[in-house]
């Protein structure tokens, strides 16, 4: 990655905030008013096999400005904090070399404290061990495989949810290959951040406003072939516990296509889950800032790109002048 000259940081933007709050469309915005590169912070929007259900933007959106990230790996792939980190400074520093600002735009907590704050420099298991872990997984389930962590490791069990297999998994694997378990890796050797100066958009809408936009999302979601979509993810046969399979109305809509459940109890089922997630994920952000406060723009209602055309310019003025007057605050260029 190209460095800036002595005594300068280049410029990051940020647009942060719960699943269906109006990020990629700000970021669009954004994009084409300082010249930005949008770089995908979402760990479901990674995946090219799910467009529709992780509301990637559209080809049309992608080939107004450049994105990054978006599609790049099968669902049968694992991506991880680490290699998401990887590319996406590697990302920036493509951007800043053809003259545009990154714009990192998702709702991944860890993404974002992996690029401001750093990461741990876990080492990777080999095979064998990862395989073990795995099997363990499919043969006690997570609950079980969580409560046997809880004994050899419990200050990294006490972090993850008795349900979440993947990172159980993980954390099993890491605990027998190094003989140190998460926690104690994060305490110790951590990767740097990017080296840039941070300003950041956090949107933050109303609970209601978000529960009626996630409803009407799905819906839509489901009249642009989210079925078909889960469909053709299912005819691969991949293991349930891969992160692409647990993305939101994944598990719903493949109990559909089984007989196991109603279209619409499917589809109230995941909203549902989707709300109690950005929940979540507002309450994460709210205690983890992504730049300073000064450097922080909160915007407290959803970006609607549909909205009224002199509202939806007002607002996006608005944010598009604070992002412009911290620039040039902190003396930044792209």
């Amino acid at each position: 990655m190209t460095r800036p000259p002595s005594g300068q940081a280049r410029v990051a933007l940020i647009v942060a905030g719960p699943t269906c709050s109006g990020k990629s469309a700000l970021a669009l915005a954004l994009a084409r008013e300082v010249g930005g590169a949008i770089i995908n912070t979402d760990s479901m929007q990674v995946y090219r096999d799910l467009r529709i259900l992780t509301a990637r933007p559209t080809e049309a959106e992608e080939a107004c400005v450049p994105h990054a990230l978006y599609g790049v790996l099968p669902a049968a792939s694992n991506g991880s904090v680490a290699w998401w980190r990887a590319q996406a400074l590697a990302a920036a520093g493509s951007a800043w070399d053809a003259g545009r600002v990154p714009i990192f735009c998702g709702g991944t907590g860890m993404y974002f404290r992996a690029l401001t704050d750093g990461l741990a420099d876990i080492p990777q298991p080999p095979p064998a061990i990862r395989e073990q872990a795995r099997g363990l997984l499919a043969e006690l389930g997570a609950p079980v495989l969580h409560a046997r962590l809880q004994q050899l490791d419990p200050e990294t069990a006490a972090t993850l949810r008795p349900t979440d297999g993947q990172r159980i998994a993980r954390a099993w694997e890491v605990r027998t290959a190094t003989g140190h378990g998460m926690a104690w890796w994060r305490s110790k050797a951590v990767l740097p951040p990017l080296a840039a100066r941070f300003i950041a958009i956090r949107l933050h809408p109303a609970r209601d406003r978000l529960r009626a936009a996630i409803a009407r999302r799905f819906q839509a979601m489901l009249e642009q072939g989210a079925m078909a979509e889960v469909e053709a993810l299912l005819a691969q046969a991949l293991p349930p516990d891969l992160p692409a399979m647990r993305a939101h109305g994944v598990p719903e809509l493949a109990a559909v296509l089984r007989g196991e459940m109603t279209l619409a109890d499917a589809a109230a089922r995941a909203i549902t889950l989707t709300g109690q997630y950005t929940k979540r994920q507002a309450t994460w952000f709210a205690h983890h800032p992504c730049a300073a406060p000064e450097d922080t723009f909160l915007y407290e209602k959803r970006f609607e790109k549909d909205e009224a055309a002199q509202q939806m310019e007002r607002v996006g003025n608005k944010i598009i002048s604070f992002v412009i007057n911290r620039i040039d605050a902190g003396q930044g260029f792209p």
